[in-house]
Protein backbone atom coordinates (compact mmCIF):
# COMPACT_ATOMS: atom_id res chain seq x y z
CA UNK A 1 0.00 0.00 0.00
CA UNK A 2 2.92 2.37 0.73
CA UNK A 3 4.44 1.54 -2.64
CA UNK A 4 1.11 2.12 -4.40
CA UNK A 5 0.61 5.44 -2.60
CA UNK A 6 4.11 6.61 -3.58
CA UNK A 7 3.57 5.69 -7.24
CA UNK A 8 0.20 7.43 -7.33
CA UNK A 9 1.78 10.57 -5.89
CA UNK A 10 4.58 10.49 -8.46
CA UNK A 11 2.23 9.94 -11.40
CA UNK A 12 -0.12 12.60 -10.05
CA UNK A 13 2.66 15.20 -10.06
CA UNK A 14 3.39 14.52 -13.74
CA UNK A 15 -0.30 14.56 -14.65
CA UNK A 16 -0.76 17.90 -12.88
CA UNK A 17 2.21 19.35 -14.75
CA UNK A 18 0.85 18.03 -18.05
CA UNK A 19 -2.50 19.73 -17.38
CA UNK A 20 -0.74 23.03 -16.60
CA UNK A 21 1.19 22.86 -19.86
CA UNK A 22 -1.93 21.94 -21.87
CA UNK A 23 -3.94 24.76 -20.28
CA UNK A 24 -1.16 27.26 -20.99
CA UNK A 25 -0.92 26.18 -24.63
CA UNK A 26 -4.70 26.40 -25.12
CA UNK A 27 -4.76 29.85 -23.54
CA UNK A 28 -1.83 30.97 -25.65
CA UNK A 29 -3.51 29.81 -28.84
CA UNK A 30 -6.71 31.67 -27.89
CA UNK A 31 -4.76 34.80 -26.98
CA UNK A 32 -2.87 34.70 -30.28
CA UNK A 33 -6.09 34.50 -32.26
CA UNK A 34 -7.60 37.43 -30.36
CA UNK A 35 -4.36 39.37 -30.19
CA UNK A 36 -4.46 39.67 -26.40
CA UNK A 37 -0.89 40.61 -25.53
CA UNK A 38 -1.61 40.81 -21.79
CA UNK A 39 -2.47 37.09 -21.61
CA UNK A 40 0.58 36.26 -23.75
CA UNK A 41 2.77 38.19 -21.32
CA UNK A 42 1.15 36.42 -18.34
CA UNK A 43 1.84 33.00 -19.85
CA UNK A 44 5.41 34.01 -20.65
CA UNK A 45 5.88 35.06 -17.03
CA UNK A 46 4.52 31.73 -15.78
CA UNK A 47 6.68 29.62 -18.10
CA UNK A 48 9.86 29.68 -15.92
CA UNK A 49 7.88 28.30 -12.96
CA UNK A 50 6.60 25.41 -15.11
CA UNK A 51 10.12 24.76 -16.38
CA UNK A 52 11.51 24.66 -12.84
CA UNK A 53 8.82 22.19 -11.82
CA UNK A 54 9.62 20.02 -14.83
CA UNK A 55 13.32 20.04 -13.91
CA UNK A 56 12.47 19.04 -10.32
CA UNK A 57 10.31 16.12 -11.43
CA UNK A 58 12.88 15.04 -14.02
CA UNK A 59 15.58 15.05 -11.32
CA UNK A 60 13.42 12.91 -9.02
CA UNK A 61 13.36 10.24 -11.73
CA UNK A 62 17.04 9.66 -10.91
CA UNK A 63 15.97 8.60 -7.43
CA UNK A 64 14.36 5.37 -8.53
CA UNK A 65 16.29 2.94 -6.37
CA UNK A 66 14.40 0.48 -4.17
CA UNK A 67 15.35 2.36 -0.99
CA UNK A 68 15.72 5.94 -2.27
CA UNK A 69 12.50 7.19 -0.68
CA UNK A 70 13.52 6.07 2.81
CA UNK A 71 15.10 7.92 5.68
CA UNK A 72 18.89 7.73 5.85
CA UNK A 73 21.30 6.83 8.63
CA UNK A 74 24.58 8.67 8.20
CA UNK A 75 27.73 7.69 10.10
CA UNK A 76 30.87 9.84 10.09
CA UNK A 77 34.19 8.34 11.25
CA UNK A 78 37.46 10.21 11.76
CA UNK A 79 40.44 8.71 9.95
CA UNK A 80 44.06 8.48 11.00
CA UNK A 81 45.48 11.78 12.16
CA UNK A 82 44.25 12.25 15.71
CA UNK A 83 42.76 15.61 16.63
CA UNK A 84 43.03 16.99 13.10
CA UNK A 85 40.90 14.20 11.59
CA UNK A 86 38.47 14.28 14.50
CA UNK A 87 37.89 17.98 13.94
CA UNK A 88 37.37 17.27 10.23
CA UNK A 89 34.78 14.60 11.09
CA UNK A 90 32.87 17.14 13.18
CA UNK A 91 33.01 19.64 10.31
CA UNK A 92 31.49 17.03 8.00
CA UNK A 93 28.78 16.20 10.53
CA UNK A 94 27.86 19.89 10.76
CA UNK A 95 27.84 20.12 6.95
CA UNK A 96 25.27 17.33 6.64
CA UNK A 97 23.14 18.69 9.49
CA UNK A 98 23.07 22.09 7.77
CA UNK A 99 22.24 20.45 4.42
CA UNK A 100 19.35 18.53 5.99
CA UNK A 101 18.06 21.73 7.57
CA UNK A 102 18.06 23.42 4.15
CA UNK A 103 16.09 20.49 2.71
CA UNK A 104 13.52 20.61 5.52
CA UNK A 105 14.56 17.17 6.76
CA UNK A 106 14.45 16.19 10.43
CA UNK A 107 17.72 15.08 12.01
CA UNK A 108 18.34 13.11 15.17
CA UNK A 109 21.88 12.42 16.43
CA UNK A 110 21.73 8.80 17.59
CA UNK A 111 25.23 8.35 18.92
CA UNK A 112 28.47 10.35 19.23
CA UNK A 113 31.98 9.55 20.38
CA UNK A 114 33.83 12.78 21.22
CA UNK A 115 37.52 13.28 20.44
CA UNK A 116 40.16 13.66 23.13
CA UNK A 117 40.90 17.35 22.45
CA UNK A 118 38.37 18.46 19.82
CA UNK A 119 35.99 17.11 17.25
CA UNK A 120 34.49 13.63 17.20
CA UNK A 121 35.82 10.14 16.67
CA UNK A 122 32.48 9.11 15.16
CA UNK A 123 28.84 10.05 15.05
CA UNK A 124 25.63 8.49 13.77
CA UNK A 125 22.69 10.63 12.73
CA UNK A 126 19.25 9.81 11.34
CA UNK A 127 18.04 12.04 8.50
CA UNK A 128 14.27 11.74 8.08
CA UNK A 129 12.49 12.98 4.99
CA UNK A 130 11.27 11.92 1.56
CA UNK A 131 14.21 10.69 -0.59
CA UNK A 132 16.73 11.35 2.21
CA UNK A 133 18.65 8.18 1.36
CA UNK A 134 18.33 8.80 -2.38
CA UNK A 135 20.15 12.10 -2.01
CA UNK A 136 22.68 11.17 0.65
CA UNK A 137 23.84 7.88 -0.87
CA UNK A 138 26.09 9.99 -3.10
CA UNK A 139 28.08 11.06 -0.02
CA UNK A 140 29.36 7.68 1.12
CA UNK A 141 33.10 7.29 0.86
CA UNK A 142 36.29 8.96 2.04
CA UNK A 143 36.41 12.75 2.27
CA UNK A 144 39.80 14.49 2.24
CA UNK A 145 40.63 17.87 3.79
CA UNK A 146 43.73 19.98 3.13
CA UNK A 147 44.23 23.06 5.32
CA UNK A 148 46.53 24.92 7.67
CA UNK A 149 45.98 23.09 10.94
CA UNK A 150 44.61 25.16 13.84
CA UNK A 151 46.02 22.50 16.16
CA UNK A 152 49.61 22.78 14.91
CA UNK A 153 51.74 25.38 16.74
CA UNK A 154 53.81 25.83 13.58
CA UNK A 155 50.60 26.30 11.55
CA UNK A 156 51.66 23.76 8.94
CA UNK A 157 49.48 22.32 6.22
CA UNK A 158 47.80 19.02 7.12
CA UNK A 159 45.79 16.45 5.17
CA UNK A 160 42.96 14.71 7.00
CA UNK A 161 40.55 11.94 6.07
CA UNK A 162 37.09 10.99 7.29
CA UNK A 163 34.83 8.16 6.22
CA UNK A 164 31.12 8.73 5.60
CA UNK A 165 28.72 5.78 5.61
CA UNK A 166 25.14 6.16 4.39
CA UNK A 167 22.52 3.46 4.91
CA UNK A 168 18.78 3.34 4.21
CA UNK A 169 16.72 3.01 7.36
CA UNK A 170 15.30 -0.50 7.57
CA UNK A 171 11.54 -0.63 7.44
CA UNK A 172 9.86 -2.41 10.31
CA UNK A 173 9.25 -6.11 9.69
CA UNK A 174 10.70 -5.95 6.21
CA UNK A 175 13.98 -7.15 4.64
CA UNK A 176 16.05 -7.61 7.81
CA UNK A 177 15.21 -10.13 10.51
CA UNK A 178 17.45 -10.23 13.58
CA UNK A 179 17.42 -13.40 15.64
CA UNK A 180 17.49 -12.45 19.35
CA UNK A 181 19.77 -15.45 19.96
CA UNK A 182 22.38 -13.81 17.71
CA UNK A 183 22.58 -10.69 19.87
CA UNK A 184 24.87 -10.02 22.80
CA UNK A 185 23.46 -7.14 24.85
CA UNK A 186 25.58 -5.11 27.27
CA UNK A 187 24.35 -2.19 29.34
CA UNK A 188 26.48 0.49 30.97
CA UNK A 189 26.27 4.00 32.31
CA UNK A 190 26.16 6.78 29.76
CA UNK A 191 29.12 9.15 29.61
CA UNK A 192 28.96 12.91 29.26
CA UNK A 193 26.32 15.39 30.35
CA UNK A 194 22.94 14.14 31.44
CA UNK A 195 20.36 14.04 34.18
CA UNK A 196 20.55 11.97 37.34
CA UNK A 197 18.86 9.02 35.64
CA UNK A 198 21.52 8.98 32.95
CA UNK A 199 24.37 9.28 35.41
CA UNK A 200 23.22 6.83 38.08
CA UNK A 201 21.65 4.01 36.10
CA UNK A 202 22.86 1.80 33.25
CA UNK A 203 20.86 3.27 30.38
CA UNK A 204 23.42 2.98 27.58
CA UNK A 205 23.18 -0.12 25.38
CA UNK A 206 25.75 -1.98 23.31
CA UNK A 207 24.50 -4.59 20.83
CA UNK A 208 26.88 -7.12 19.32
CA UNK A 209 25.61 -9.13 16.34
CA UNK A 210 27.49 -12.40 16.79
CA UNK A 211 27.30 -13.76 13.19
CA UNK A 212 28.77 -10.57 11.66
CA UNK A 213 30.65 -9.04 14.58
CA UNK A 214 28.86 -5.69 14.11
CA UNK A 215 28.82 -3.62 17.31
CA UNK A 216 26.30 -0.79 17.80
CA UNK A 217 26.09 1.49 20.83
CA UNK A 218 23.49 4.07 21.80
CA UNK A 219 23.48 6.25 24.88
CA UNK A 220 21.65 9.41 23.86
CA UNK A 221 18.17 8.40 25.03
CA UNK A 222 17.08 8.62 28.66
CA UNK A 223 15.93 5.03 29.07
CA UNK A 224 17.57 1.70 28.41
CA UNK A 225 14.57 0.56 26.35
CA UNK A 226 14.78 3.59 24.04
CA UNK A 227 18.51 3.11 23.59
CA UNK A 228 17.99 -0.57 22.81
CA UNK A 229 15.33 0.18 20.19
CA UNK A 230 17.52 2.83 18.58
CA UNK A 231 20.57 0.55 18.56
CA UNK A 232 18.51 -2.24 16.99
CA UNK A 233 17.34 0.17 14.28
CA UNK A 234 20.95 1.07 13.46
CA UNK A 235 21.94 -2.61 13.47
CA UNK A 236 19.17 -3.48 11.01
CA UNK A 237 20.30 -0.67 8.72
CA UNK A 238 23.88 -1.95 8.81
CA UNK A 239 22.76 -5.50 8.04
CA UNK A 240 20.66 -4.29 5.13
CA UNK A 241 23.65 -2.32 3.83
CA UNK A 242 25.71 -5.52 3.88
CA UNK A 243 23.04 -7.29 1.84
CA UNK A 244 23.00 -4.40 -0.65
CA UNK A 245 26.79 -4.58 -1.00
CA UNK A 246 26.62 -8.31 -1.60
CA UNK A 247 24.06 -7.76 -4.33
CA UNK A 248 26.11 -5.00 -5.96
CA UNK A 249 29.28 -7.12 -5.85
CA UNK A 250 27.42 -10.00 -7.49
CA UNK A 251 26.09 -7.68 -10.20
CA UNK A 252 29.60 -6.31 -10.79
CA UNK A 253 31.00 -9.86 -10.99
CA UNK A 254 28.42 -10.84 -13.58
CA UNK A 255 29.28 -7.71 -15.60
CA UNK A 256 32.99 -8.37 -15.26
CA UNK A 257 33.50 -5.02 -13.55
CA UNK A 258 35.94 -4.69 -10.67
CA UNK A 259 34.68 -2.39 -7.92
CA UNK A 260 37.40 -1.16 -5.58
CA UNK A 261 36.24 0.09 -2.20
CA UNK A 262 39.06 1.17 0.08
CA UNK A 263 40.02 3.74 2.65
CA UNK A 264 42.45 5.40 0.22
CA UNK A 265 39.76 6.03 -2.39
CA UNK A 266 38.64 9.53 -1.51
CA UNK A 267 35.54 10.62 -3.38
CA UNK A 268 36.00 14.33 -2.73
CA UNK A 269 38.74 16.75 -1.71
CA UNK A 270 38.22 19.95 0.25
CA UNK A 271 41.24 22.24 -0.15
CA UNK A 272 41.40 25.33 2.07
CA UNK A 273 45.11 26.07 1.49
CA UNK A 274 46.98 27.20 -0.60
CA UNK A 275 43.78 27.84 -2.57
CA UNK A 276 40.04 27.28 -2.06
CA UNK A 277 38.56 24.37 -3.98
CA UNK A 278 36.15 21.50 -3.41
CA UNK A 279 36.32 18.84 -6.12
CA UNK A 280 34.44 15.58 -6.54
CA UNK A 281 36.83 13.07 -8.08
CA UNK A 282 34.04 10.85 -9.43
CA UNK A 283 32.24 13.48 -11.49
CA UNK A 284 34.71 16.36 -11.87
CA UNK A 285 32.25 18.80 -10.26
CA UNK A 286 34.10 21.55 -8.41
CA UNK A 287 33.62 24.93 -6.80
CA UNK A 288 35.83 27.52 -5.15
CA UNK A 289 33.14 28.50 -2.62
CA UNK A 290 34.40 26.22 0.13
CA UNK A 291 32.65 28.19 2.89
CA UNK A 292 29.23 27.57 1.32
CA UNK A 293 29.92 23.85 0.85
CA UNK A 294 31.01 23.38 4.46
CA UNK A 295 27.86 25.24 5.49
CA UNK A 296 25.71 22.60 3.81
CA UNK A 297 25.51 23.68 0.17
CA UNK A 298 26.41 20.29 -1.36
CA UNK A 299 23.57 20.04 -3.90
CA UNK A 300 26.03 20.62 -6.78
CA UNK A 301 27.88 17.41 -5.90
CA UNK A 302 24.79 15.36 -5.06
CA UNK A 303 23.09 16.25 -8.34
CA UNK A 304 26.29 15.77 -10.31
CA UNK A 305 26.75 12.28 -8.89
CA UNK A 306 23.14 11.23 -9.48
CA UNK A 307 23.24 12.49 -13.07
CA UNK A 308 26.48 10.60 -13.67
CA UNK A 309 24.80 7.37 -12.52
CA UNK A 310 21.90 7.55 -14.97
CA UNK A 311 21.95 4.48 -17.19
CA UNK A 312 24.30 2.46 -14.98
Amino acid sequence: MRRLSALREEVGDWQQLARQVADALDLLELASVEGDEAIVAEIAGDTPRIERRWEQLQFLLMLGGPHDRRNAIVAVHAGAGGTESQDWAQMLLRMYLRWAERQGFRTDILDTSPGEEAGIKSATVEVAGSFAYGYLKSERGVHRLVRLSPFDAAHRRHTSFALVEVMPEAEEQVEVAVNPDDLKIDVFRSSGAGGQNVQKTSTAVRLTHMPTGIVVTCQNERSQLQNRETALKILKAKLMEIEEQRHEEEQARLKGEHVSAGWGNQIRSYVLHPYNMVKDHRTGCETSNTAAVLDGDVDLFIQGYLRSRVGE
